[in-house]
């Protein structure tokens, strides 16, 4: 396991030097949308947090600190916060297959059609969707969350946003409770699949829904996927371990301990698998995390978006 506080510190020395916590440019994580032809302006903003984006690089740090973990390197990690972050950045870009960052970008694809398919009105502005610092959070690091999350909030209130739609639990319980609670800053948050209605195509097959914990325990939010799904001819079959009772995917563990995070990940991939149903969640950390332990784990946005190619992983 590696020091919390070295990783800590190297991510908040990435966050305000780069405002991304892997020190990647924006220009370089956000091309998503310039083919899907959005509006920036209209009331309601869809608002991404860049997680979806940020998988990819996740993952390839991820193996470089697994590769390191427990050696006699690892007290070296801390040395890194003093490397320039854009140009650390730079290097975990290359090192980054492009297959991964196309199948990341995909998802968000996915929830774009779905959302026009619903007959959604929403815009999309990549000058105002940034990160939310949620990591910080999760690893501790209040005082430099709370420093970002005032940035960001501030960036959208001058934009005059009121209205949001997220893309995934951990920027939406960011945006929804604590921008509220730290910055002050109040905005009309909800989630892609809350809102949703979309014409039959799941023809009676089963699935099995991974709760992410921000989603199941924190949000209370784990009827929604399961009502448009059920809308839509699928049939979810759970484990005990879900909604409001569901059980880690290991991340953001992975950050600290790699192999911590896998045990974890492994002992829900056995849970889950024991339905023998396809597995779906709607989570980019959960969806890496589970699919780096073995899960045949599928995003939601690619079974109400019936993108099969995607749906393979």
């Amino acid at each position: 396991m590696y020091n919390p506080r070295d990783i800590i510190e190297v991510l908040a020395g990435n966050v305000r030097k780069t405002m991304s916590p892997f020190g990647v440019p924006k220009g370089m994580v956000n091309g998503w949308w310039k083919t899907e032809g959005l509006r920036q302006d209209e009331e309601t903003l869809l608002f991404t947090g860049l997680m979806y984006q940020f998988v990819p690089y996740i993952e390839t740090a991820t193996r470089q600190l697994e590769r390191y973990e427990d050696t006699k390197w690892t007290p070296y990690l801390k040395y890194a916060r003093f490397f320039p972050s854009s140009l650390s950045g730079l290097g975990l870009a290359m090192l980054t297959p492009a297959a991964e960052k196309s199948k990341a970008d995909r998802h968000l694809r996915n929830i774009v059609k779905v959302l026009r398919a619903s007959g959604t009105r929403f815009g999309y502005r990549p000058d105002l969707d940034e990160y939310s610092g949620i990591l910080l959070y999760d690893l501790g690091d209040q005082e430099n969350f709370v420093r970002h999350a005032r940035i960001v909030a501030e960036k959208l209130q001058k934009a005059g946003v009121r209205k949001i739609i997220t893309t995934d639990p951990h920027t939406t319980y960011a945006l929804k409770v604590l921008y509220p609670k730290y910055v002050g800053a109040s905005f009309e948050v909800s989630t892609y699949f809350e809102a949703l209605h979309l014409r039959a195509s799941g023809a009676g097959k089963k699935l099995t829904l991974h709760d992410p914990c921000f989603y199941g325990r924190y949000l209370e939010l784990s009827n929604a996927p399961r009502r448009i799904l059920g809308e839509i001819g699928y049939e979810c079959v759970d484990v005990r371990e879900s909604g409001m009772f569901t059980s880690c995917c290991g991340g953001p563990a992975e950050s600290i301990s790699p192999k911590l995070s896998s045990r974890i990940g492994s002992k829900r991939v056995q849970k889950l698998d024991a339905t023998g149903e396809q597995i779906v969640t709607m989570c980019p950390i959960c969806l890496n995390n589970l699919a780096r332990s073995g899960a045949n784990v599928v995003d939601l946005s690619s079974i109400l978006a019936g993108d099969e190619a995607s749906a393979t992983n």
